[in-house]
């Protein structure tokens, strides 16, 4: 049997101005979220060469981490889910 995608991760969130200035400001799923925001973080090369956990903040990330300069890999979700509808 295939596996059902989990409905709450597929229904669209609506992004607040912080993180609509990083993934578009159109709802979007939390899935394809995600994948905007690594997207992002990969195009600037923000993750840390050594410890790959932590993620650097640019000027367009700092707001979203709370002002905070760098985050780890695991929070990214938590800190992006204080900035949806």
């Amino acid at each position: 049997m295939a596996r059902k995608p989990n409905a709450a991760f597929m229904k669209p969130v609506q992004p607040d101005a912080i993180l609509a200035a990083i993934v578009g400001s159109k709802p979007l799923p939390r899935t394809e979220l995600t994948k905007k925001l690594w997207a992002h973080i990969k195009k600037k090369g923000l993750q840390d060469k050594k410890n790959r956990r932590m993620i650097h903040a640019d000027e367009l990330l700092k707001p979203l981490f709370g002002g905070k300069s760098s985050a780890n890999m695991f929070e990214l979700t938590k800190y992006a889910s204080k900035h949806v509808k």
